[in-house]
């Protein structure tokens, strides 16, 4: 039986002229948090690592969460956009289905809210909080109406780019 040589086994690693840094996302739950937190703003609890929604336990320090932060920045993770002649005749219906996927998603996930929603002439933008939001209710409203979905990641990390439409 012959054996290869190990370095035919192994594959070469590709160079890419443009190398991808990572970028931190200051959103992100510090590593330094108290173990035990309550947000002032919505009342969720960060314990045992995460955020959830139960009462405030006593003693517990105060720390702003990350969906509150985005909110007053201004910063959305996630945006949805819906257009088309069928979403301008459907508007109630698609925005009935927004809200009630923000609700099932965030009574166990605190961190994923809907930030925003503007309705114009040109269509519907949904901000979120979340990126696993944006991409529910882009797949929730394809599901239901069809369409074409584009999901695009901006920073694969941090922002979501979720496009709907229907003539």
């Amino acid at each position: 039986m012959k054996v290869r040589a190990q370095s035919i086994k192994v594959r070469p690693v590709r160079w890419h002229p443009f190398p991808v840094e990572h970028m931190p996302d200051r959103y992100k739950q510090p590593a330094a948090a108290p173990a035990l937190a309550s947000c002032p703003i919505c009342h969720a609890v960060f314990m045992r690592g995460r955020w959830q929604w139960r009462s405030i336990p006593p003693g517990a320090a105060t720390l702003v969460c990350s969906a509150c932060q985005r909110i007053s920045d201004k910063m959305p993770a996630g945006r949805v956009r819906l257009d088309g002649a069928f979403e301008a005749t459907h508007r109630a219906e698609m925005l009935a289905l927004v809200r009630h996927r923000e609700g099932q998603l965030r009574a166990q996930h605190p961190m994923e809210r809907v930030m925003a929603i503007d309705s114009g002439e040109q269509g519907t933008e949904v901000t979120t909080t979340g990126l696993h939001l944006a991409r529910d209710i882009g797949n929730a409203i394809h599901h239901a109406y069809r369409g074409t979905l584009t999901i695009d990641y901006g920073n694969a990390e941090t922002e979501l780019d979720v496009r709907w439409h229907r003539e």
